[in-house]
């Protein structure tokens, strides 16, 4: 009798062996997030503390920019499943620079606001294609290393951003904005070079077929769902926190303290991450990274300088590393391969509502708490809210599975 074929193994993971298309993805997504955390922070600081205009304002340009992105993701997702990923990136990333450009420009609310909504709509066009891309172009056996390197250059932008932008201050707000404008213009021109043209998984799937399949799958919708009352807390790093940090620590406060959340991420995520899969499930280690956030938001309440509003920032950047890597995880081990855009583009629904609800609240809170002389009041209704979060993804992770298939996650 034949000796059963030894199936070869796989081939190790290793710098060199990128292509060029993955190394411009993952340029581009160092250049994309040191754009954004250039800009958006200065966007509180500049018309809040610098003009004048009420947090509650901002909040709204700031929620109309989050929801145009996450909102219209779904459909971005959808569409890269029928037509392929390259265009809508490239057309993203220009609508991005147009957005951040005409920042530069907005005198009046109306101005900043359409403004806000161009470079939402742009972020739209390559949020889930760009996932869908980087997926295409990997092996299967390669792509958490991959996804683990797109991360940490996400994050290295992070860090980078707001330390530029706390040092182009000097030189104003409008030549801060057409310098993260230009950054996608440059990112543009990488993924026209590079990127080559990833034709969907199956001709004529995606679409609205491929949201409709989203929609019906009940146990996804219901862990969407939940995942709102979380990115109502991660959006507060750039209202509410950011808006207390300026007022214990000057303008300049904004560097230090987006440079440690992105710092921390880069150093620890990975080993975090690793660390806690070896001994948790995915929704004891969801659950818990919510409960820290929460935590966190509710002891800034409580911070009387600038020190202890920083290590209250430490605590809250170890419970959100652990989301995003753990979120993305459970979003692919429900997906049909077939569908990818479609699901990561549907899931992008809870960060696009929890986003805006986060931005009009955050700054809302801010100004309602300070008018009752209750300056702890907004920090304390967080905290609850991610403590009903937690309720509601227990709830929910009930029928995601685990890597096995079977058992919950």
């Amino acid at each position: 009798m034949p000796a059963a074929a030894v199936p070869p193994a796989p081939d190790p993971f290793s710098l060199r062996l990128l292509s060029p298309a993955q190394w411009g993805l993952l340029t581009v997504t160092f250049l994309m997030w040191a754009g954004f955390f250039l800009i958006i922070p200065l966007v509180t600081v500049h018309f809040v503390g610098g003009l004048g205009w009420a947090a509650g304002a901002v909040g709204v340009v700031l929620g109309v920019r989050q929801l145009a992105q996450q909102g219209l993701t779904v459909l971005g997702g959808a569409w890269a499943d029928r037509v392929g990923p390259r265009q809508l990136i490239l057309w993203g990333c220009l609508l991005r620079a147009v957005g951040f450009a005409g920042m530069a420009f907005s005198g009046t609310f109306a101005a900043l606001l359409i403004s806000s909504l161009v470079a939402g709509v742009g972020g739209a066009l390559f949020d889930a294609p760009k996932s869908a891309a980087l997926s295409a172009l990997t092996r299967p056996e390669h792509r958490p290393q991959l996804f683990s390197l797109l991360s940490v250059a996400g994050n290295l932008g992070m860090v980078l951003g707001p330390l530029l932008g706390a040092a182009m201050m000097g030189l104003g707000f409008s030549v801060a904005a057409l310098i993260s404008a230009g950054t996608y213009v440059l990112c543009w021109l990488i993924l026209r070079l590079t990127l080559p043209d990833v034709r969907p998984a199956q001709e004529g799937g995606g679409g609205l077929n491929g949201l409709r399949r989203a929609v019906a799958d009940r146990r996804f919708v219901k862990f969407t769902v939940a995942l709102i009352g979380y990115f109502l807390l991660s959006t507060q790093l750039n209202v509410a926190v950011t808006l207390k940090a300026v007022a214990l620590g000057g303008p300049g406060a904004t560097g230090p303290l987006y440079a440690l959340n992105a710092g921390l991420a880069v150093l620890l995520q990975y080993p975090l991450l690793r660390w806690a899969e070896g001994r948790f499930r995915a929704r004891t280690i969801l659950t818990a990274a919510v409960t820290l956030a929460a935590l966190s938001l509710g002891l800034m309440g409580f911070a009387g300088t600038f020190p202890l509003l920083l290590a209250c920032a430490a605590l809250y950047s170890l419970g959100t590393m652990l989301v995003f890597p753990t979120q993305q995880t459970l979003v692919s081990r429900l997906a049909p391969p077939e569908l990818l855009g479609s699901y990561f583009g549907f899931s992008a629904i809870s960060l696009g509502v929890g986003g805006a609800l986060g931005n009009v609240l955050g700054g809302s809170l801010m100004d309602y708490g300070a008018a009752l002389g209750r300056p702890a009041l907004p920090w304390l209704l967080l905290m609850a809210t991610g403590f009903v979060t937690v309720a509601a993804l227990r709830w929910a992770l009930k029928e995601v599975p685990s890597a096995g298939g079977q058992q919950p996650g």
